[in-house]
């Protein structure tokens, strides 16, 4: 279709007569449309949960009233306009992509990208776009197997897109070695998309090392990377709490001797991943894995990056909560019969407070509370390929949180998720 197009758009440049000033703005504008391209994808579903208004990281809480329902997970249309010089090699790229589902319009993406081809070893970015940390967060919805990121990813990197600028370097001359890396580092405000603007005069600073996949042996190739963040919040409020040991006991402690007003409260990111894939007789056999590890700020009720400055009802300033965390994911993904089927398993965990754990959590006295508990999830599913622009997938979910002496939480909640999801892509 994309070739059928491009050859009636050439047929009408060279039917345009551009000796007059309508004819060369007609080429002209024709010219630009023929570097554009548009492409999305739209994933309606349906869920049941295990109770009805399950708390989910699966697409969002269920109503109070409500065990199932259907919605338009994502609908994302995106605009690219490319251009080359004239040896063909990349020299500039635009994009805009924007999300459609019955909660709204947002827009996703927005950035711009230059290639320099003297050297064809840089590119830069900016502008809104995805944070280059880790692996999952970098693979696309619409490619991903399993419907969501894991807990980490969505609580960590909520929309994964940020504000900022990066440099790339990435041999691309055709005769160099060393092409089967890329390193990236870029600064970032740091909210992502959920703050409306940049509160504070702290950046993230974001680094990864990623080593594309390579054969390692017949039919078997890996791939991976390293990543690290070092960003951080403003102290505004006159203490902040961390983690400390009395008579024994672990608990938040209100801290107003080492960090002050106007202080840089951390948020500090460390990551590696690893990818394994087999060729086989069916298709491909795949293994992921990927651990991150830091410290975080967020508040008593969530390990969120705050999306502003928190003000109480009585205009003081909320104190911040600084947590030790740790997390990862693990995929296994299996073509069965033919490529077109696959099956899945995921594991994801995320402990947001490494510091403490069981009983300890909701103890008079700790300030420990619903946002230091651990979770772990084990999805499994079915994903069937009708053909490239369309695909299905059966999935649930097993979600299980530690137990404390929080009253919600004295034993594991009912919120396991099944999710039926087609997805149509162009």
């Amino acid at each position: 279709m994309l070739s059928d197009l491009a050859a009636r758009a050439q047929f009408l440049m060279d039917m345009i007569d551009t000796t007059k000033e309508l004819g060369r703005s007609t080429f002209q504008t024709l010219d630009r449309l023929n570097h554009i391209r548009i492409s999305g994808y739209m994933q309606p579903q349906f869920q049941v949960a295990s109770e009805k208004g399950a708390a989910n990281y699966s697409g969002g809480n269920f109503a109070p009233q409500s065990d199932n329902r259907f919605m338009l997970r994502r609908g994302r249309i995106r605009f690219d306009y490319a251009r080359t010089d004239t040896e063909g090699r990349n020299q500039m790229q635009f994009v805009f992509q924007f999300d459609g589902t019955e909660r709204g319009v947002f827009i996703r993406d927005f950035w711009g990208r230059f290639w320099e081809n003297k050297w064809e070893l840089f590119h830069f970015t900016t502008g809104m776009f995805a944070r280059p940390f880790g692996f999952e967060i970098n693979l696309s919805s619409g490619d991903r197997e399993t419907p969501e990121r894991g807990r980490m990813s969505q609580i960590l990197m909520k929309t994964e897109r940020d504000l900022g600028f990066m440099a790339s370097l990435e041999k691309r001359k055709k005769t160099s070695g060393w092409k089967f890396f890329r390193i990236d580092a870029g600064i970032f405000n740091g909210q992502g998309l959920t703050a409306p603007n940049e509160f504070d005069d702290y950046k993230d600073f974001i680094g990864q090392l990623v080593i594309k996949p390579q054969k390692i042996a017949n039919n078997l190739t890996l791939g991976g990377g390293v990543s690290a963040l070092y960003g951080g919040l403003v102290q505004n409020s006159t203490y902040s709490f961390r983690m400390t040991e009395t008579s024994g006991m672990p608990m938040f402690v209100a801290d107003s001797l080492t960090s002050m007003p106007g202080d840089k409260l951390p948020r500090q990111y460390y990551g590696i991943n690893a990818q394994l894939k087999y060729k086989t007789g069916w298709g491909f056999s795949e293994l992921r894995g990927e651990v991150w590890k830091g410290t975080q700020t967020g508040t008593q009720q969530s390990s969120e990056t705050p999306n502003s400055v928190m003000i109480q009802p009585d205009a003081k300033f909320l104190p911040f909560y600084v947590r030790p965390f740790k997390g990862g994911f693990i995929y296994y993904l299996q073509n069965i019969v033919n490529e077109k089927q696959q099956v899945m398993l995921k594991y994801d965990w995320y402990d947001p407070n490494t510091a403490v754990a069981g009983q300890t959590i909701g103890s008079a006295g700790t300030n420990l509370g619903e946002a230091d508990i651990r979770f772990s999830t084990l999805g499994a599913g079915y994903l069937y390929h009708f053909n490239e622009n369309l695909k299905v997938v059966f999935y649930y979910e097993w979600v299980r949180n530690e137990t404390t002496s929080l009253v919600d939480y004295t034993a594991d909640r009912s919120d396991n998720i099944f999710t039926l999801r087609t997805q149509f892509r162009f």
